[in-house]
């Protein structure tokens, strides 16, 4: 059984062919600013079709909260930026209740996750509470304060930055809000010739803080196409069993103390179909599958301590499962 057995609001094939085309101007027109990470720009896309989350980590000044920035600039949407700091309070960043003297009570003062796409900017630099701030606006697109939920605006994508852990200063992020990213995307240094082309930029004048040369080539409702056009996309039988022995695998590794719950399968369905969509196919293929594994499933499990001490790594890990696992013909 697959999952066209759902009831899902309908597309046309022009129509899905138009958002697509206004998703390759997006990727071309991000592109221009943001160079040598196309790998993550995807990733990105990918999460706005599926509206989820996303968490980049890489060292400081390979672009990470520059693509965000321009993401939001070429797709038209509104976008707000938290800096996480060991000293932010959770109600900096949903909003709290704040005394009117005028007319003598309290009202609720919006905080910055009232966006469609927020940046939290190294997210593992403030303590657990203000991190847990988040959950509830990441799983349910809503804040509740003092008792009364508050929707939040649609689309909603929290894009969350973070250093690698050997930095100082940092709190790892807990399991449970680490399970709330779709997708966990490793964002390398750029090739020498990217990194030569992003000096040439700088030379010839290119402000990082003014985006006002990008243009707006694809808006919320050519995105809310794509979605559902995403949402389409066949699955045969013998795919999603295979999605799901993949996962099943990681339960199992003798190097993991914890493998990806089905929420990871769930997230690694719908970012195949995603991606399948994407690349122009409506049915998904085992390599799709194996293309979104790793950024789908890196974060959801947990090594064994005696694992890591060998130099296991959770991608090695990954790997190593696809390599077992029989794939579908």
């Amino acid at each position: 059984m697959t999952d066209a057995s759902v009831q899902l609001p309908q597309t046309t094939a022009s129509e899905a062919e138009v958002a697509r085309a206004a998703l390759g101007r997006l990727r071309t027109e991000v592109g221009k600013v943001v160079i040598g990470q196309d790998a993550v720009l995807t990733s990105m896309v990918i999460a706005l079709l599926c509206q989820g989350h996303v968490l980049l980590e890489g060292v400081p000044g390979t672009a990470k909260t520059l693509l965000i920035r321009t993401l939001a600039a070429a797709l038209s949407l509104d976008s707000k930026r938290v800096q996480f700091t060991p000293d932010l309070m959770p109600g900096d960043v949903t909003g709290s209740l704040v005394y009117d003297a005028r007319s003598a009570e309290f009202e609720f003062r919006e905080g910055p996750v009232f966006t469609n796409l927020l940046l939290a900017d190294e997210i593992n630099r403030t303590p657990p509470k203000t991190q847990a701030s988040l959950l509830e606006s990441m799983e349910e697109r809503q804040v509740t304060v003092d008792g009364v939920p508050r929707k939040l605006p649609d689309p909603f994508v929290v894009a969350a930055t973070q250093n690698p852990l050997e930095f100082e200063g940092t709190y790892p992020l807990p399991e449970a809000q680490l399970d709330r990213f779709l997708l966990k995307v490793d964002v390398p240094l750029p090739s020498r010739d990217a990194e030569l082309k992003v000096l040439a930029a700088h030379h010839h004048g290119f402000d990082p803080r003014d985006l006002s040369r990008v243009e707006a080539v694809a808006t919320a409702a050519d995105l809310a196409t794509a979605r559902q056009a995403a949402r389409t996309v066949q699955v045969a039988d013998q795919v999603m069993g295979y999605v799901v022995d993949v996962c099943r695998a990681t339960r199992t590794s003798p190097s993991l103390a914890a493998g990806a719950s089905p929420r990871g399968s769930t997230a690694l369905l719908a970012t195949a179909k995603a991606w399948a969509w994407l690349s122009g196919r409506d049915y998904v293929t085992p390599d799709d599958v194996k293309a979104l594994a790793r950024p789908t499933l890196r974060h959801r499990i947990v090594l064994r301590p005696e694992a890591e001490l060998d130099g296991a790594t959770p991608d090695g890990i990954l790997d190593s499962v696809l390599a077992t696992v029989p794939t579908p013909r």
